[in-house]
């Protein structure tokens, strides 16, 4: 189904704080993505030990599994004068830009992201000067393109250059054909409960302050669309020959703030519940604007209980990236949304608060994993913070857009089936609504509550069946493991190809209760 064809990566690294940080990162010559992990993963048998589980990191799992290569040669890179290597197209390239700030290798000073956004313009024409200019890569300038790899601030400095026309050439953006972002605070950081304020300009953590942000991702025009000042928005872009969609920037996100341990844990003590120790899940993706009465569109996003960095950090994980390369090479997208048709309180609760105000916070937890896989692609928990919400008020009222919840958006591929032989591409969706905490005029309502229980809980198994072309879904069985209850969904001859919804209700007939739908908004990838 998709093309077969990998495109040049083009890596940036994130945020450099000391000046010890930046020369540690300018020695490396993959400034971190080549960094893994060694974890214990919990053993089913208790009595044998837990299981080790290796990550090698991405840089070496796209070399053994997609044969990538590394642009090095004697010692140089290809921004050096004098580098005259034969540029494969399936490489990896590591945006190196903070050397101008080391004292090794630059001035010691290190200069705003308008600079950076640059610099990864010229880089983005440099790549592909290269591989046009390799007769084996059997391409073409107007068909070159490349993909951004970022880790937190360094997504910064890829919106900067594809959204502010004033940093690098359209010629440049045209050659982006997606973006993956890792832990990027692209609605800024935020500590204390306060965003970090543009006056703070030591180390450059000005950066992230929205009001500087606002500036150099050319988002100050949103203003009358969000008028709390977010900075998240990457609206459809475009100029002469180019064409740039949320679709396609990825944003994973992160939900371990526990194992964060920069500044001596005081970084994850300040940046509060509810993310990866130092950028909040709120404020890690971005979305298309709400503009002509459409309402805003997420990106395509996931989560995984990784923290910002470190042993358990996001960039060196199995699952981001397993998201990644599905992302990146996959042949089905899937975006998953929760709407909610009816919420039901319990009868003594309806019945204490009369006429006087009920609150509660609903919680939609839900994890994704493909059929034959020890990971999931996301995951959402209460325990974990990142569970979606939404309140009582919301759920019961009448705006439809409060009653949708999106989860998660997930991306497939033929060549990761279990079964090669196999037609079809499955995967499983763990659906948990969990009871709330019922306040009645602001006051606890605790009679009858037991902590940790569902007003729904189960899991869907979806498989999707492909023509013998492998291009076209042709049809869709689905089922709850717990009830069995089961659909199957022929595809109309006539249907259009770009989106099928695959509707699956869910819910009960108790009180108290939900009920809702399940939608599955399956698409073709890479096509």
């Amino acid at each position: 189904m998709c093309k077969d064809v990998q495109y040049p990566i083009i890596y940036v690294r994130g945020y450099a704080m000391t000046k010890s940080e930046v020369n540690e990162t300018t020695a490396d010559p993959f400034c971190g993505f080549n960094i893994g992990s060694t974890v214990y993963r919990a053993a089913t048998d208790r009595s044998k030990k837990a299981r080790k589980f290796i990550f090698e990191s991405p840089v070496v799992r796209l070399m053994t599994d997609f044969g990538y290569k590394d642009v090095f040669e004697d010692g140089m890179d290809i921004m050096d004068e004098g580098w005259s290597g034969a540029f494969p197209q399936r490489s990896i390239v590591v945006y190196r830009y903070y050397e101008q700030a080391s004292d090794l290798l630059g001035q010691g000073e290190t200069p705003d992201i308008s600079v950076f956004a640059k610099g990864l313009s010229d880089l983005v024409l440099r790549v592909k000067d290269l591989v046009c200019a390799n007769p084996a890569n059997n391409t073409s300038a107007d068909k070159f393109r490349c993909y951004l790899v970022a880790h937190s601030m360094g997504g910064l400095v890829c919106r900067a250059f594809l959204q502010n026309p004033a940093f690098g050439s359209d010629t440049a953006r045209a050659c982006v054909d997606k973006v993956f972002t890792y832990a990027t605070p692209h609605n800024g950081i935020d500590m204390g409960g306060l965003n970090v304020p543009d006056w703070l300009t030591m180390f450059g953590m000005d950066t992230f302050s929205r009001e500087n942000m606002a500036k150099y991702l050319n988002v100050e025009q949103y203003a009358s669309v969000d008028p709390n000042g977010r900075v998240d928005w990457l609206p459809d872009l475009g100029g002469a020959g180019w064409k740039f969609s949320v679709d396609r920037f990825f944003c994973m996100i992160g939900t371990n703030r526990g194992d964060y341990d920069v500044a001596m844990g005081l970084s994850r003590t300040f940046s509060g519940h509810g993310g990866d120790g130092l950028v909040k899940i709120e404020n890690a993706s971005v979305w298309r604007p709400a503009e002509g009465g459409n309402e805003a569109v997420p990106s395509p996003r996931a989560y995984a209980y990784r923290s910002h960095s470190g042993y358990f950090g996001i960039v060196n994980s199995e699952e981001s990236y397993q998201n990644l390369i599905r992302f990146l090479f996959g042949d089905v997208r899937i975006d998953v949304w929760a709407n909610v048709d009816d919420v039901r309180l319990p009868a003594k609760v309806a019945q204490a608060a009369g006429n006087k105000p009920v609150n509660a916070n609903y919680l939609f937890e839900t994890s994704i994993a493909p059929r034959g896989k020890l990971w999931s692609l996301t995951r959402r928990k209460a325990e974990e913070d990142s569970a979606a919400c939404r309140n009582y008020a919301a759920l019961a009222g009448a705006d439809p857009t409060a009653k949708s919840i999106y989860l998660s958006s997930v991306f497939l591929g033929m060549q990761w089936r279990v079964n090669p032989n196999s037609s079809s591409l499955a995967y499983s969706l763990s659906l948990c609504v969990r009871v709330p905490e019922y306040e009645i005029n602001n006051r606890l309502w605790l009679d009858d509550h037991y902590e940790g229980g569902a007003l729904f809980q189960d899991t869907l198994v979806v498989e999707a069946f492909l023509d013998s072309s492998g291009k076209s879904v042709t049809h869709i069985d689905y089922a709850w493991r717990s009830t069995g209850q089961s659909g199957h969904y022929v595809v109309p001859q006539d249907q259009p190809n770009d989106v099928l919804v695959l509707a699956v209700p869910f819910g009960n007939n108790h009180t108290p209760g939900i009920n809702g739908v399940l939608r599955c908004f399956i698409s073709e990838w890479n096509v």
